[in-house]
């Protein structure tokens, strides 16, 4: 049962990897309480109570497979790990009912987004590719090397996830692309260049190269480098457990509940 004053999160894909690292990440965290949680319909985990599936006792809490339930214990907040489809359908449902959200799903295009604008009109919805503190402080100091290094320099973008992703490159390895675009005042979409293979010709001045590598049960790393002349700088981060992107989507939570309508990033969150 919460306290009156606890900011209520409600929990689509409770049962997943990541829906089962946030409710451990509220249950260490005061002042937060999650009060629906749903799952796809007919998965094991509908009608299992979320604490005793994470191994905090019973909550009370069960999985539903109906969205509507979402917002049936007047949620404050929407946590979002799901798929670019669910994602988005949530933000227009937490939208028309005045609810905040957090969508960290990946993979989203450019329909995805038009929708999370649309709902941002209406509510405060933080997008965000990678929800850790440390990511999104990588992200600052990309475009600022960006900056201070000149055109001369090439980038390139190198990123490392467990075998069973879908996604290529990964969001955050786009985040980070359009960080280091944004350094050089350039469209990503204009100096992109990924997949590589065969006679590709000599590098082009100005793009911005990604490299994917997938494997085992790699959480997450992230490395962008700079090549310069005889010189070269890496900035890098490894993810070594998925709590940190739990701890800072709960975070995000925090902050959006109380936000006005707009859409918003990590680094509003950290602001």
């Amino acid at each position: 049962m919460s306290e009156q004053s606890d900011i209520r999160f409600a929990l689509p894909g409770a049962s997943g990897r990541m829906g089962r690292m946030i409710t451990k990440a509220v249950a260490e965290k005061d002042g937060v309480v999650i009060t629906a949680a749903t799952d796809r319909p007919g998965i094991e985990a509908i009608g299992a109570d979320i604490g005793a599936m994470s191994g905090h006792g019973a909550s009370g809490v069960v999985i539903s497979d109906k969205a509507d339930d979402l917002f049936a214990r007047d949620a404050e907040v929407i946590v979002d790990f799901t798929t670019p489809d669910s994602s988005a359908a949530h933000a227009m449902m937490a939208a028309e009912r005045g609810v905040a959200i957090v969508v960290g799903t990946t993979g989203l295009t450019d329909d995805h987004i038009a929708t999370l604008k649309k709902a941002a009109e209406k509510t405060a919805v933080v997008w965000c590719a990678n929800t850790s503190v440390g990511v999104t402080m990588l992200g600052q100091l990309v475009e600022d090397a960006v900056k201070a290094l000149g055109e001369d320099w090439d980038i390139e973008i190198v990123e490392a996830h467990h075998k069973h992703k879908v996604d290529a490159p990964s969001g955050t390895a786009l985040a980070l692309g359009e960080a280091a675009a944004r350094g050089r005042g350039v469209k990503l979409k204009d100096v992109m260049d990924s997949g590589r293979d065969g006679i590709t010709g000599e590098r082009e001045d100005g793009a911005i190269g990604f490299a994917v590598m997938r494997g085992g049960d790699v959480v997450g790393e992230h490395s962008v480098i700079f090549y310069g002349q005889a010189e070269r700088v890496e900035i890098t981060h490894r993810a070594m457990d998925r709590m940190v992107f739990a701890r800072g989507a709960v975070r995000a939570g925090v902050w959006a509940a109380k936000a006005k309508p707009g859409l918003y990033d990590m680094k509003d969150v950290l602001s």
